[in-house]
């Protein structure tokens, strides 16, 4: 959040754009072989040798992808970094690189910059990535984030969406709907909060819900874990957008159909027992809610036995022809055509 009104704010026009720049990005050190040049030129230089570049990048827009009434600066710029990562774990790849780029508001001092540069070195240092460059800007609506994700993988390791084969199965990391229903519980205590602003929220009993709005995980874990099973999948996707929006991205680009089975979605207790509090059915939260930033890919049948009973995979579905199309197959056996009602922008 905002720096409070009795604390001290250093106006940005003070620094100056590369004034800024410098102060922001002091404390970023160099950590990849790959960085020969970060920040502090006219552009950064990278070099791969024998593997393939992969690039990413992603827009927030404050009032459309955040609000900075319960979203602390902190947090924002660890997710913002982390929602890029999952891009280039999602491809199979290895994230190397990040740039980021800012545009503020007069509203914004220097120390609530100094929030949001902690968040994004935090997750610099968790994920291992360097920041080399970006840009800083004013804005006359608020903030706008601009990160690029730089990654690398060997050609042959790379994965996209559109190798998905019939009979593969659909396997999905961690659990699915968490992110959504944090939402809805930070939407839900802000507007109390607008009431009666004496009335502090009880948050613990949302606490991994919150957490997984708040401060989601890119899962470059899944990436070591498959090499490391010798699992190669077909095709793979991120959860961004919901479940079935991102099963019809990776049907439509193979040419495949899907089987979705209900009762195989991974949900975690408490994302069952808040859709019951909020009245709403935890199925459709899982595959319409997005922002789980979980990983979602295909494998051979072969490979079924090197993940059998990992806790960390869960086999929900399989491939079928393309003319049988997308269903959810519900509890009851009854077949639901799966439809892309997840997150849109627009």
């Amino acid at each position: 959040m905002l720096a409070d009104k009795n604390e001290a704010r250093t106006s940005l026009e003070e620094l100056g754009e590369f004034g800024l720049i410098k102060h922001l990005t002091k404390g970023f050190s160099i950590h990849q072989e790959s960085t020969l040049k970060g920040i502090g030129d006219d552009a950064a230089i990278l070099d791969f040798k024998d593997s393939k570049a992969v690039v990413s990048t992603d827009l927030l827009i404050e009032g459309v992808h955040f609000d900075l009434s319960y979203m602390p600066l902190k947090h924002l710029g660890y997710k913002a970094v982390v929602v890029n990562l999952s891009d280039i774990y999602a491809m199979n790849a290895m994230a190397t690189q990040i740039t980021v780029s800012l545009a503020v508001s007069n509203r914004f001092p220097l120390e609530a910059l100094e929030e949001f540069y902690s968040g994004v070195a935090a997750a610099c240092k968790v994920y291992g990535v360097d920041l080399i460059g970006g840009d800083t800007t004013s804005s006359t609506k608020g903030m706008l984030i601009s990160i690029t994700a730089i990654g690398q993988a060997v050609e042959k390791d790379i994965v996209y969406r559109n190798g998905a084969k019939e009979n593969d199965l659909l396997v999905v990391t961690g659990d699915l709907g968490g992110a959504y229903l944090g939402l809805q519980v930070l939407e839900r205590e802000n507007e109390v909060f607008k009431v009666n602003p004496g009335n502090q929220p009880d948050l613990e009993p949302y606490a991994y819900l919150v957490e997984r709005q708040l401060k989601p995980e890119a899962r470059k874990d899944v990436v070591e874990l498959l090499e490391k099973l010798e699992v190669s999948p077909t095709a793979m996707i991120d959860i961004s957008d919901g479940l079935s929006s991102e099963i019809l991205h990776l049907c439509g680009q193979s040419e495949v159909g899907c089987n979705l089975y209900e009762d195989k979605i991974p949900l975690d207790p408490t994302v069952i027992s808040t859709s019951e509090e909020f009245k709403m059915d935890s199925t459709m939260i899982a595959l319409s809610g997005g922002e789980d930033y979980e990983l979602l890919f295909t494998i051979d049948q072969n490979d079924f036995p090197k993940i059998k009973g990992n806790p960390s995979l869960t086999v929900i579905g399989h491939m079928c022809e393309k003319a049988e199309g997308a269903h959810l197959v519900a509890r009851d056996s009854s077949k639901i055509p799966l439809k892309a009602q997840g997150w849109n922008s627009f």
